[in-house]
């Protein structure tokens, strides 16, 4: 037994994606097991902004490239990294055993409160609520956050709720619901040390 939960620990949860489309070209690194740090350039600053809260609340070290077609808007970038990013969390996952797989976060910003409650459960589903006070911060689109977490949960196969409680500035309702997101997968991902090995599902698999 102790030798098996050796293993499970030692197990790397790394994975590296390139997507190439006519679109976009991204390039994610994601370590599930890293310490918060990050290398991201999209082209998208605000975005930038928001999948730092991601790798430091999520203590996932993060590496991310992308170029796209932002001549026209940030839409096809923003979806595709979140597609890239969770295919690169999928495949860091392995088979899920020994995860605790449910996680969750309720986390404030001054007068905004997101929560974020996410189950890898191999079947993608998204309830996104959140009501956005205005429809730009700064250059940043506040519709493509649903279509990043969108893409994201597509491929890395969660099932996701957000909701953002309150909130009256969007860059607080914003930055809640990406820290919350961050905290809630560091408590999914997590390795719990009463069940390494075993699949956290009566099916057997997830």
């Amino acid at each position: 037994m102790q030798a098996q939960q050796s293993k499970e620990q030692a197990k790397p949860r790394f994975a590296e994606v390139t997507r190439n489309t006519n679109e976009t070209q991204i390039r994610v690194a994601l370590n599930l097991d890293g310490t918060g740090q990050q290398k991201i350039n999209t082209g998208v600053p605000f975005l930038d902004h928001m999948l730092d809260q991601i790798a430091r609340h999520g203590l996932i070290d993060l590496d991310i490239d992308a170029v796209g077609d932002l001549h026209i808007d940030a839409h096809h970038t923003v979806e595709d990294v979140g597609i890239t990013m969770g295919q690169a969390f999928a495949l860091a996952m392995h088979d899920k055993s020994g995860v605790r797989r449910y996680g969750h976060a309720y986390v404030p910003l001054d007068e905004a409160l997101s929560r974020v409650v996410v189950d890898c459960s191999g079947r993608p589903g998204l309830e996104f609520h959140v009501p956005f006070k205005r429809a730009m911060i700064g250059g940043f689109d506040v519709d493509l956050t649903h279509e990043f977490f969108q893409g994201f949960v597509n491929h890395a196969l969660v099932t996701l709720h957000i909701d953002n409680l309150r909130g009256e500035n969007a860059h607080h309702q914003c930055e809640t619901v990406f820290k919350a997101f961050g905290r809630a997968l560091r408590m999914a991902v997590e390795r719990d040390p009463r069940s390494l090995g075993m699949i956290p599902s009566t099916k057997g698999s997830l």
